[in-house]
């Protein structure tokens, strides 16, 4: 039986612009402009600041480097990575694959390397595919074992993913993918700790990962030895991570027919993933009963959720990191004051969130499946309203056009020129015939 490392190196070799399928080349484009949108709309949040002063003290300013986008200076593409992964970060907002954000790490990698290596824009699409199918299918096989052991997905799968795009970009041969796939698993890791505890480590995940990622596909390029077992293995990655087995051929057999790009979904909030259906349950339950001072909210979620780090706590708050996890200051706010914007997010001393986050308590519900919730409020007056929201990945499964929408409606609140997102959006359109100076010129834009 071929290992899977060597079913994915087949796989991905095989992506070419002009034989992916109708459908999932229209939602790598929809992938793309979400990620360069979401990353406009970023400008304002304090991450990238921190990763770029990082990235200038280790890899220094190079006059013909990667771009650090809403910055300017240029550095090394692994530089890049990190701190424009960590800009593409900044409002929680990105696309998810399952628990695993991989558009933050795959769309600021194959930019900066393009714009390096100003290799051919056909391959942009292809190796967007090659990262999502890889990091997904992944992620959807094993995210239920190893989020519970403490393991971020956007980290643990991201560089796997990473490798993917990279040696994809590359055109690197079917042994040397085999072997940059096989060096990401050992490079691999994250956990979720900082979610609990409502710190940033999490914010800077996605460029290390692309970085890491990088790393083992010119490893590869250049020679590296690689373990073939890494992914199934008795000490790899799946045994080691997610104390489990490894179904190799039925991953193998799914690969370009089971399209995982298809699973991404859209977040229409600066929120956790988990919480943008009970954000959405509590602005159908505020549209019902504006003025309710509700004096008990229990919420049921599926125990995967439940048990997701952060998603319990309570405060006292100090930084979105720590509210856009929790589902009761997600709910308390939405009940409160409506569609949570980032000021919202960020005000940690609104006595009246702080007490209802109190009123609400949080039930690990086997019946109520991942993406959905059961809202059960009681009113002072004694009404009592029950509202289950049962929605999919598919309800936040967005086209260009709603895409375009969404990041021009945060646009206005973050004051980014409409000039900008013309910009993505003729990049994203004219592919592969389009310029990467769109891009850039894009993020020159920006205030």
């Amino acid at each position: 039986m071929s290992t899977l490392a060597a079913a994915f190196a087949r796989f991905i070799i095989s992506l070419d612009a002009t034989t992916l399928p109708v459908e999932v080349e229209e939602k790598a484009r929809v992938c793309l402009l979400n990620g360069l949108g979401i990353g406009l709309d970023c400008h304002a949040t304090p991450y990238a600041s921190v990763a770029r002063a990082a990235v200038i003290a280790m890899d220094g300013e190079i006059a013909a480097g990667a771009t650090l986008l809403g910055d300017g200076r240029r550095t090394t593409i692994g530089g890049a990575c990190i701190a424009n992964g960590a800009l593409f970060h900044g409002r929680a907002q990105e696309d998810a694959s399952g628990a695993a954000h991989l558009g933050t790490i795959l769309i600021p990698l194959l930019v900066a390397m393009i714009e390096v290596r100003r290799y051919p824009l056909d391959r942009l699409l292809p190796s967007l595919v090659a990262g999502y199918e890889v990091g997904g299918v992944l992620e959807q096989a094993h995210a239920g074992q190893t989020t519970p052991a403490g393991f971020r997905s956007t980290a643990t799968y991201g560089v796997i993913a990473a490798a993917a795009a990279a040696a994809r970009m590359m055109a690197l041969s079917e042994t040397q993918t085999a072997a940059a796939l096989a060096n990401a698993v050992s490079f691999t890791g994250g956990v979720l700790q900082s979610f609990a505890d409502g710190t940033d480590e999490w914010r800077y995940q996605p460029g290390v990962s692309a970085r890491n990622g990088l790393t083992a596909a010119e490893l590869a390029r250049c020679g590296s030895v690689s373990a073939p077992h890494a992914i199934e293995g008795k000490a790899g990655l799946i045994a080691a991570f997610a104390r489990a087995g490894c179904d190799v051929a039925g991953i193998a057999e799914g690969l370009g027919k089971r399209w995982n790009i298809h699973r991404v979904a859209f977040k229409p909030y600066p929120v956790c993933a988990f919480n943008q259906t009970p954000v959405t349950a509590a602005l159908e339950l505020r549209l019902a009963r504006p003025d309710a001072d509700w004096q008990s909210v229990v919420v049921h979620m599926n125990p995967y959720e439940c048990g997701y780090a952060g998603m319990d706590a309570r405060g006292p708050f100090s930084t979105v990191s720590g509210t856009l996890m929790s589902i009761p200051f997600c709910i308390a706010t939405t009940l409160k004051h409506g569609v949570p914007d980032m000021t919202r997010m960020t005000t940690y001393d609104d006595a009246d969130v702080n007490a209802l986050v109190e009123r609400i308590e949080l039930v690990s519900d086997d019946a109520v499946p991942v993406l959905s919730c059961v809202i059960e409020a009681q009113a002072p007056d004694g009404e009592r309203r029950v509202l289950e929201q049962r929605m999919t990945a598919q309800d936040y499964n967005y086209n260009r056009a709603q895409v375009s929408v969404l990041v021009r409606r945060i646009g206005k609140e973050q004051q980014v020129p409409e000039a900008a997102f013309a910009h993505i959006e003729r990049f994203v359109e004219q592919l592969p015939a389009s310029r990467l100076d769109d891009v850039l010129s894009a993020f020159h834009l920006l205030p």
